[in-house]
């Protein structure tokens, strides 16, 4: 099945994008379509996120919540699942907040994505197209992500950049 990388800024449309997309491939298939979230709740701000979201995508979804073991979710999926993984800059940054191996991870995830035969929306956050931010943590995570969507990008079958709600397909 296909993999989708969707990548765009805050607020973009992303995640509306991706889930669109998954509802409709769910209905055509019979199935509940399936969001792994990576969020975590952290203070009342993100709390409030996270229900707003749960609320945006309704009753039809089923949500499993998957804040740093993404590869093994993904690499335990069944083949019929049709997926949106939300979002990889937030799982990024829980790995790095866990000082976990980020190469390691991304590589797992990698060969995860690659033996998967779910279909999957990837949302991310493009962060490379701003300022260089001014403090060390900052700019690692802003490569950090770099690096996780070029190798995302070489390997997904689609990927979508989101602006203002409009979809620009680069593959």
């Amino acid at each position: 099945m296909t993999k989708t990388l969707i990548l765009g800024g805050a607020r973009s449309g992303k995640s509306g994008f991706a889930q669109r997309a998954a509802e409709a491939a769910a209905r055509a298939a019979g199935r509940r379509p399936v969001l792994i979230a990576t969020g975590q709740a952290f203070d009342a701000e993100m709390r409030d996120r996270i229900d707003r979201h749960r609320a945006d995508r309704g009753a039809a979804w089923t949500t499993r919540e998957v804040p740093l073991l993404l590869a093994s979710e993904i690499a335990g999926l069944d083949a019929a699942e049709i997926v949106v993984v939300d979002c990889l800059t937030l799982w990024l940054t829980n790995l790095m907040m866990a000082e976990a191996d980020v190469e390691a991870a991304v590589l797992e995830l990698e060969r995860s994505l690659a033996s998967s035969s779910a279909r999957i929306w990837l949302i991310s956050n493009e962060v490379g197209m701003g300022i260089v931010p001014e403090n060390a943590l900052a700019r690692r995570f802003r490569d950090e992500a770099g690096r996780l969507h070029q190798r995302l990008a070489a390997i997904c079958d689609h990927v979508t950049l989101i602006a203002a709600g409009l979809p620009l397909s680069f593959k």
